[in-house]
């Protein structure tokens, strides 16, 4: 898997853009800066745009090519953020040390999902926030990016049994156009979720 993440992140390109995730981006300047962490953040895209906005920014992935490609980025627009390599089922933090934590289209398998999502609520401070956005299981018919594998793919009732403790804002499954990069583009099924830990 490292290498196929590796391999998409060397082009010179940027697969999913420079520009954030326009929900994540949404959600993410409604809430005071504070401590944010970015799991799955591949070139630093979300990062970048956090940081600007004050965030404290960790970010994590296991491609060392993400990462380069993250901090150049960084640097060009003038923010600062961490960029640890580590697979984020192993990536350590303290008990509720984050304000708020994006999941932007971090998919996992279902034998793992709901283990890791646990792990990262530990992480999350009372009153801490999740912004998610990943491909519905409906995704399957659209060519529009995502994985083809329905176990890595998420429905709404997913979200309520991993994050059934959190207070719910938004909790929707739709169809959305995409326009991030080479590997993001068209329309597609998706599902957007923002909570606050109780």
């Amino acid at each position: 898997m490292n290498e196929f993440w590796d391999s998409r992140y060397k082009s010179e390109d940027y697969a999913y853009g420079k520009e954030p995730n326009v929900f994540f981006a949404d959600q993410i300047g409604n809430i005071p800066p504070g401590k944010l962490l970015l799991p799955c953040e591949g070139e630093g895209r979300n990062a970048v745009f956090a940081a600007a906005l004050g965030w404290e920014v960790d970010a994590v992935d296991f491609s060392e090519s993400g990462r380069e490609k993250a901090l150049t980025f960084a640097k060009k627009s003038d923010v600062n953020f961490k960029y640890y390599i580590n697979k984020i089922e192993e990536y350590k933090a303290p008990t509720e040390f984050y304000d708020a934590i994006g999941l932007v289209y971090a998919h996992f398998h279902k034998q793992n999902r709901n283990k890791i999502h646990t792990e990262l609520i530990k992480f999350l401070k009372p009153g801490g926030w999740i912004i998610l956005e990943a491909f519905s299981k409906k995704q399957i018919p659209y060519n529009s990016g995502g994985p083809k594998d329905l176990d890595m793919l998420y429905d709404v009732n997913d979200l309520k049994q991993d994050f059934g403790s959190f207070k719910k804002v938004i909790q929707q499954e739709l169809l959305v156009e995409l326009d991030e990069g080479e590997f993001h583009r068209g329309k597609a099924m998706v599902v957007r979720y923002v909570g606050r830990k109780a």
